[in-house]
C-alpha cells in the first residue's frame, strides 16, 4: 500500500488530523491496533477549549458538538465549607467551554471517515515504524496473521502513551520528564442529571472532589484516593456517599445516585516528551504528552497538537513548503509546557499532599483564598482553562 500520510491510531489526534488533510486533498491510512466497538465505547475527557470546537468546525464536524454540547461560562472552586469562588470563563476571558464527551468526538470523527475520507484499518496488530530518516518511511503491521506494508511520506503517531511511536524515537534524540502523583481519581459515570449546572471542583479534608457531567442526563463524579486503590472496594453506596461529603451539605442534597455505568481508578501523571519530532515521524497526541486531568487539557492538547501538524503538512503539499513541519514540535511544545503548568499547579492547589495541619495544607488555604479575593488570580485561571491561543 502506499500514501501520503500514514496514521497511527484512531483516538481523536488521530482521526482529526486525517480528517483535515482529507479536507485539503492529502491522503492518509489510519492504522487502529483495537476494533470500531472498543474505540467507539472509550469513556474520556469531556470538557473541550473554544480552539477544539474551531478544529472540530474546520474540520466539519461539529454540528452534533453545537447541538448536544452544554456551554459552561464558568466553574466553582471551594475549599471545604470556609472558601468558596465561581471563576467567570465569559465575564473574565470572553470566552466560554463546551463539555461534550470524547467519546462523541471519537464516533463524529469515524463516522465523516468512514463516509469517504479514506481507510481506517481495524485490529492492526504489531505496528511498526521503519525507515524515518529517509523519504520514504514505512509502517508494517499484521492483519489477520498476514504481514502488511504501508509506504509513506510521513508517519504521524498518534497511538498514545504506550504506542509504537515513541518507542521509534531514538534513545540519544529522545528526553522525557515526568512527575508522577502519589494519588489517583476514582471516577463514576451515571446516567443521572448532575448536581450543578457548572463544575465543581473541592478540596475537602478527605480530598479533592470533582463534579462533573456528559450531558443533562449524565453525570461524572471523582474522588481523590490512594494510587493503589481498586473500583472493586468501592460500592456504589459508599462512593456515593464520600462524594457527597466533599461537596458539602450544600450540594449533597442536590446529588442524585443511581448505578455506575463505568466505574475506574486514574492515576495522574505529568509527562512530556521532546523533541516531537525525528526525521519524517511526528508525534502527536497522549504519544508526547500526559496531563493530569485537573486542568481538563489532555484532549484540547491533542487538539492544538493537531492544528500544528496538520498546517504544517498542508503547507508542504500545497506550497512546497516544509518550514512548519520543521519547527512543529517547538510550536508545539511552546504550548504544551504552559498547560502542563497549569495542570500541574490546578492539581498541587486542589488535592491533598499533606497532612492538614501542615505548613504547605495553609499555603493551599492561603492560595485557595487568594484565588476568591483577586479578579487577576482569577483572570490567570481562566484563561488557562478556556485555553491559550494556538
Amino acid at each position: 500500500m502506499r500514501t501520503q500520510v500514514g496514521i497511527i491510531g484512531s483516538g481523536p489526534a488521530g482521526l482529526l488530523l486525517a480528517r483535515l488533510l482529507a479536507r485539503q486533498g492529502i491522503d492518509s491510512v489510519i492504522l487502529e491496533a483495537r476494533d470500531r466497538a472498543y474505540v467507539e465505547a472509550r469513556v474520556r475527557a469531556g470538557v473541550i477549549e473554544s480552539g477544539a470546537v474551531a478544529m472540530m468546525e474546520e474540520a466539519g464536524v461539529a454540528d452534533r458538538l453545537h447541538a448536544e454540547g452544554l456551554i459552561h461560562d464558568g466553574a466553582e472552586f471551594r475549599n471545604g465549607p470556609d472558601t468558596r469562588v465561581r471563576i467567570d470563563f465569559k465575564g473574565l476571558t470572553g470566552k466560554h467551554v463546551v463539555v461534550y464527551g470524547q467519546t462523541e468526538i471519537t464516533r463524529d470523527l469515524i463516522a465523516a471517515r468512514l463516509a469517504g475520507d479514506g481507510p481506517i484499518i481495524w485490529n492492526a496488530e504489531d505496528v511498526a515504524i521503519h525507515d524515518i530518516e529517509t523519504t520514504t518511511p514505512r509502517l508494517t503491521w499484521r492483519d489477520g496473521g498476514v504481514a502488511r506494508t504501508l509506504t509513506c511520506d510521513f508517519v504521524a503517531a498518534c497511538d498514545g502513551f504506550h504506542g509504537v511511536g515513541r518507542q521509534t524515537m531514538p534513545r540519544e534524540v529522545l528526553k522525557t520528564y515526568e512527575r508522577v502523583y502519589p494519588f489517583g481519581w476514582l471516577g463514576i459515570l451515571a446516567d443521572v442529571p448532575p448536581c450543578a449546572h457548572e463544575l465543581i471542583y473541592g478540596r475537602h479534608a478527605n480530598g479533592f472532589v470533582l463534579a462533573s457531567m456528559r450531558s443533562p442526563t449524565r453525570s461524572r463524579y471523582y474522588v481523590q484516593v490512594g494510587p493503589d486503590e481498586k473500583p472493586e472496594a468501592w460500592s456504589d453506596a459508599r462512593l456515593w456517599d464520600e462524594i457527597k461529603l466533599r461537596l458539602g451539605p450544600d450540594v449533597a442534597p442536590h446529588v442524585t445516585t443511581g448505578p455506575a455505568l463505568e466505574k475506574s481508578v486514574a492515576p495522574l501523571r505529568s509527562f512530556v516528551a521532546t523533541p516531537m519530532q525525528h526525521g519524517r515521524l511526528f508525534l502527536a497526541g497522549d504519544a508526547a504528552h500526559i496531563v493530569p486531568p485537573t486542568g481538563a487539557k489532555g484532549l484540547n492538547l491533542a487538539a492544538s497538537d493537531v492544528h500544528y501538524l496538520s498546517r504544517g503538512l498542508v503547507a508542504y503539499y500545497k506550497q512546497g513548503n516544509g518550514a512548519h513541519l520543521e519547527t512543529y514540535s517547538r510550536s508545539a511544545l511552546a504550548r504544551i509546557w504552559k498547560a502542563e503548568r497549569f495542570s500541574w499547579w490546578m492539581t498541587g492547589l486542589m488535592h491533598n499532599f499533606h497532612p492538614e495541619g501542615s505548613f504547605e495544607a495553609q499555603m493551599q488555604r492561603a492560595e485557595l483564598e487568594y484565588l476568591a479575593s483577586s479578579t487577576a488570580a482569577q483572570t490567570a485561571l481562566a484563561e488557562n482553562y478556556v485555553g491559550l491561543p494556538y
